[in-house]
């Protein structure tokens, strides 16, 4: 028998084919059960105008059969089979497509979801094996021929004994290496396994004989070993059903199953959209972030699937960071994809699907905060902070979308609330969003600005996590109010005759001031009299565009020991201490410096901060306890 040469293009394509296209091995199985699915749609098509195919065929099906001892993994199909020349020209000339070829030849085969595109799928077997054999029976034909190659040599096609329509093919598994293992792909765990992970959902069953013990009958302890046929895959992919037939335990189910957790989800999405997107989509937002959620390991990305065949694990593409909490899946019938059924050849398809689905995913999350607050609630708790990322990362750029899904802690109401509501009870006259920055609701409270700013009966966000102050600093205003920060010189609640008072007092007392500053170096910027303080005598404020805590935040980041804020420490005019300070400048000018480093490690102390030199503090405070 004469073996056949593959076309030069030919073999350099299925060299490519073994050695580069497919990342993954395994993928092989997907290709052939994608192919033999294709098989049987085609016989399917018939059917539906010829009863005779029903009538003598039999249910459809895809069997898989390992043999151990030969080093054998066998997929077959009652499908529609090949004819010798279908043989040639599909199998013989590498990247000609069947399944292509019948979608364009049938026209009213547009409901029928074939999966082969591009004929190179095929190819893939000669990943794991060295000999791959097609033994094919065309419907309506009454030979049978078998297609034999063991890679770039070439290939053979001869006349065979087969008495059933449909396609067998058989592969001849390598021998093992150091750096593979082949052998796994004739394990039962294996093919199980893959089966699941990428061709769960074809609509046909795929079936595979399994060895099973039970208990002998008539015998109470003695054991059997039998041998039973399993059917491997779902076949109707929950997503593709009416969500109103499907109970909430079938999705939580379908959730803990897909996505290894053992809570049910907050909430499902689950939705189909048609026009220039369209697709299925099945989506869950967890109860809890997993534990590697916001380190570097962690992956974002929804399951991608083409016709119910897995084509990425994780499509990153099709999430916003800000998103990236989400777990889910989309299905897709006209993507493009590119040979290797692995990427996409025109990336718009996937974008136009990315922005539909942040759109749903927004919309459904203000949704929840509008009718079950407490269920928002639970979820800001675990993922709050990622929607405050998305507020400020990509320049602000989707700041509008997400401003309305934010929450703080408010001082009036001692719970979470959204910016819109603040607003909607603000003050009249009141011009500016309040708000303050600190590690605790209970560290911030105690704050002398903010218990000033408190006792004129404003109310106030308190910022807990690192990254609140940066959220807002990017937001810049809500429904045209402005954001200010408590603890900087933007605070403005004076009264016209309280303001020049309080210049008047600070130009008379310039130069003290000064001596002060002159004390404590670069540690300030300026030392002034404030009226804003209450009862507390002295804090530390900030001025331009790095708060005290962003200075923290950004100092305990990598690369991040330049930030510095602009300090100005404050000292309360009405409070004995401003006398003592003007009693020293006068009559003991070292005295007045000691006072001055104390006063600013107490106001960094009553600011969260820590003191740069403890030490000095506690002689300071010694000597003048003995005075």
């Amino acid at each position: 028998m004469r073996t056949k040469q593959f076309k030069a293009e030919s073999k350099k394509l299925l060299d490519l084919m073994i050695n580069s296209i497919y990342t993954h091995k395994e993928i092989f199985l997907r290709e052939l059960i994608s192919n033999a699915s294709d098989a049987v749609d085609k016989l399917y098509f018939r059917s539906l105008t010829d009863q005779n195919v029903g009538m003598s065929h039999g249910d459809f099906e895809i069997r898989i059969t390992p043999d151990k001892e030969k080093r054998t993994l066998t997929i077959s199909d009652n499908g529609i089979g090949m004819t010798k020349d279908e043989l040639e020209s599909n199998l013989g000339t590498i990247a000609k497509s069947g399944s292509l070829a019948f979608k364009q030849e049938n026209a009213d085969a547009k409901d029928i979801d074939v999966i082969g595109q591009f004929g190179v799928g095929f190819y893939s077997a000669f990943m794991v094996s060295d000999c791959v054999t097609v033994e094919s029976r065309a419907y309506g034909e009454n030979e049978a021929y078998r297609w034999q190659s063991k890679g770039v040599e070439g290939y053979t096609v001869e006349e065979c004994d087969k008495p059933d329509v449909g396609t067998t093919i058989t592969l001849h598994i390598k021998d093992d290496t150091d750096e593979e293992k082949y052998s796994q792909f004739l394990e039962e765990y294996t093919i199980k396994t893959i089966v699941k992970k990428y061709s769960d959902y074809v609509r046909y069953p795929i079936k595979m004989t399994v060895e099973k013990r039970r208990l002998k009958e008539g015998t109470e302890d003695e054991y059997e070993t039998v041998k039973e046929d399993e059917t491997l895959n779902s076949m109707i992919p929950l997503w593709k059903k009416n969500k109103k037939e499907i109970k909430p335990e079938e999705y939580e189910a379908f959730y803990k199953d897909k996505f290894m957790d053992y809570e049910k989800p907050l909430k499902v999405i689950h939705y189909k959209t048609e026009g220039q997107a369209t697709y299925d989509a099945l989506l869950f937002i967890p109860s809890h972030a997993p534990f590697d959620y916001y380190t570097k390991e962690y992956e974002k990305g929804l399951q991608l699937y083409s016709k119910g065949v897995l084509i990425m694990d994780k499509c990153k593409d099709l999430l916003p960071d800000h998103f990236s909490f989400v777990k889910g899946l989309v299905d897709s019938e006209d993507l493009s994809l590119n040979i290797s059924r692995e990427v996409l050849q025109h990336d718009h398809q996937l974008k136009l699907i990315a922005k539909t689905i942040e759109k749903k995913i927004d919309s459904e999350l203000k949704k929840m905060l509008e009718t079950d607050r407490e269920t928002y609630e639970k979820f800001f708790e675990a993922f709050g902070m990622q929607i405050k990322f998305g507020v400020y990362s990509d320049y602000g750029i989707h700041k509008d979308s997400l401003k309305d899904l934010l929450l703080f802690h408010s001082s009036s109401e001692k719970k979470p609330v959204t910016l819109k509501e603040y607003v909607s009870r603000m003050k009249d006259g009141q011009k500016d969003i309040y708000y303050a920055a600190g590690e605790t609701t209970d560290k911030i409270d105690m704050l002398p600005q903010v218990d000033s700013v408190k006792d004129k009966g404003y109310e106030i966000l308190y910022l807990t996590d690192y990254v609140d102050e940066f959220a807002l600093r990017a937001l810049n205003e809500y429904d045209e109010k402005t954001f200010v920060n408590v603890c900087t010189e933007e605070v403005d609640l004076g009264t016209e005759e309280e303001k020049e008072a309080l210049k008047k007092e600070n130009e008379d007392n310039a130069d003290m001031l000064k001596e002060m500053k002159d004390a404590l170096g670069e540690n300030v910027h300026e030392v002034r009299f404030t009226d804003k303080l209450k009862d507390h005598p002295v804090c530390l404020s900030s001025e331009g565009a790095i708060s005290l805590e962003m200075q923290k935040v950004l100092n305990s980041m990598p690369n991040g020991k330049d930030a510095k804020a602009t300090v100005v420490l404050e000292i309360n005019s009405n409070h004995p201490i401003a006398e003592k300070l003007k009693s020293l400048y006068k009559d003991d000018k070292d005295g007045l410096h000691d006072y001055a480093k104390i006063l600013y490690a107490q106001a960094r102390l009553i600011g969260g901060m820590s003191v740069d030199d403890p030490v000095e503090l506690s002689n300071l405070v010694c000597n003048l306890m003995t005075k």
